[in-house]
């Protein structure tokens, strides 16, 4: 998963900004009218190297320009890549529709630097069906809309059922609070032979990372606005909490392994030698984990985050190059409501998916809701190969846990949290009230300026 939060790097770029008016993104000076011909700019096509994938794309792109004449698709390779970005903004280079991160569109509101398409959505009554708190991260303060969600994801627990069964732990309930965890790893780091209770991140980054999705899962921050100003919000008893509980169960327990230092592969890898029990994640780790080490769909279930007071969630979507014409805005909404956003779709593109190889039926949270939310699960369940019982407990909870964003600059703030995680994990003595002090001047140094 943490692939993906390298994608936060570009939430660093966007909140250091490149103070540009809406005409210094490029006036798209298309003149053609809504029943002339339009040629759409879009990224997110796969790389070649990924054949099935880029072929489908192209496919999808074919169906609609037949459907849809007087659209011609020009589809890019890419998505977004935090060292060429800022330069294609600032140089009206972007495509008409781009990828992003739910951690970019508020800056990209902010400084005009995209198109308003709220006046077109009536058009296309799907829109309407998106969950609203999924819409509102492509939304201004005045309800004005300027992208769609394509996918959203949020945290929780990830064990193995082969390694509860065998610690005498219940794998159709897994742990639903800390002292539960703390619990459960100690049952299973007490069977011995290299069994490692719980795993937990502490560098490049991930450590910060998960500091923040256990803050949340507690009910904490790790950033907040105050007055339009943000400030450090870490250091207190819930940020105590979050590291004592680490520091027991790595020296008092002895639950959580004796290699430290570990970054995004290794609690993969973990996992798919079969003697880790669990590790906070999504669910896109599991396909990754039996593709690459060797694991199997039915050995992993996915609970609830503990806690269940928060989780750190993020997704992304499409938004529009600002300065677009009207027929752009709209041949830009047919497109990504023919492809994404079309709920009649979705059993055709699982039945593709089912055909190749690619799993069906992990559970992600969706962005529909109604109507639309009833034939996507219809779908994934006629086409799911994947073992979808054994994510019950995760879907069970899912909508009763906000779910909350990464803080901003959060690459920066991570980097500066991985210390207090590393040390807990390394150092058995460790000063945590020491060590959060430390990290909230940094932090706060970091935030400065922010708006």
């Amino acid at each position: 998963m943490f692939k993906s939060r390298l994608r936060s790097a570009l939430g660093v770029l966007l909140v250091a900004g490149i103070g540009l008016s809406t005409a210094a993104c490029g006036d798209d000076a298309d003149s053609s009218n809504s029943d002339g011909p339009v040629t759409l700019v879009i990224n997110g096509l796969p790389p070649a190297t990924e054949k099935a994938n880029h072929d489908r794309f192209l496919a999808n792109v074919a169906e609609f320009e037949k459907a849809n004449p007087t659209i011609k698709i020009d589809a890019r390779e890419g998505k977004m890549d935090p060292q060429t970005f800022p330069a294609k903004l600032a140089g009206g280079q972007l495509e008409d529709v781009f990828y992003v991160y739910f951690t970019d569109p508020a800056n990209l509101i902010a400084k005009h630097q995209v198109s308003d398409v709220s006046d077109y959505l009536k058009d296309f009554p799907i829109t309407s069906q998106i969950k609203p708190e999924v819409l509102r991260v492509f939304q201004d303060g005045d309800g004005h809309t300027y992208g769609l969600p394509y996918k959203n994801y949020s945290m929780g627990l990830l064990y193995n059922r082969d390694v509860f069964s065998k610690a005498g732990l219940d794998p159709e309930n897994p742990p639903k609070t800390w002292a539960d965890v703390r619990t459960a790893a100690k049952k299973i780091s007490d069977l011995g032979d290299g069994y490692i209770g719980y795993g937990d991140y502490s560098k490049s980054n991930t450590g910060g990372w998960h500091f923040t999705t256990e803050m949340y899962s507690i009910g904490g921050d790790v950033a907040v606005n105050q007055d339009g100003t943000w400030k450090a919000a870490f250091n207190n008893a819930k940020g105590k909490q979050v590291l004592q509980q680490l520091k027991d169960m790595r020296w008092t327990d002895n639950s959580m392994g004796q290699k430290q230092l570990l970054e995004w592969a290794d609690l993969l890898q973990q996992m798919g030698s079969g003697k880790l029990g669990m590790y906070l994640a999504t669910a896109d780790n599991i396909p990754t984990i039996v593709n690459q080490y060797k694991g199997k769909y039915e050995t992993y279930g996915l609970g609830p985050i503990p806690g269940g007071q928060g989780t750190l969630g993020g997704g992304e979507g499409y938004m529009f190059k600002a300065g677009l014409s009207p027929a752009k805005i709209k041949a830009g909404l047919k497109w990504l409501t023919f492809w994404f956003t079309s709920a009649d779709r979705y059993a055709a593109e699982d039945k593709w998916s089912s055909e190749n190889d690619l799993p069906v039926g992990l559970p992600e949270p969706a962005i529909f809701t109604g109507d639309a939310a009833q034939i996507q699960a219809k779908a994934d369940k006629q086409y799911a190969n994947v073992p979808q019982e054994n994510y019950a407990p995760f879907v069970a909870d899912m909508g009763s846990i906000p779910v909350k964003l990464e803080p901003p600059n959060a690459q920066q703030i991570y980097a500066v949290l991985d210390v207090p995680m590393q040390k807990v994990l390394t150092d058995k003595n460790a000063d945590i009230d020491q060590l959060l002090a430390d990290a909230e001047k940094q932090v706060n140094s970091i935030l400065a300026g922010v708006k």
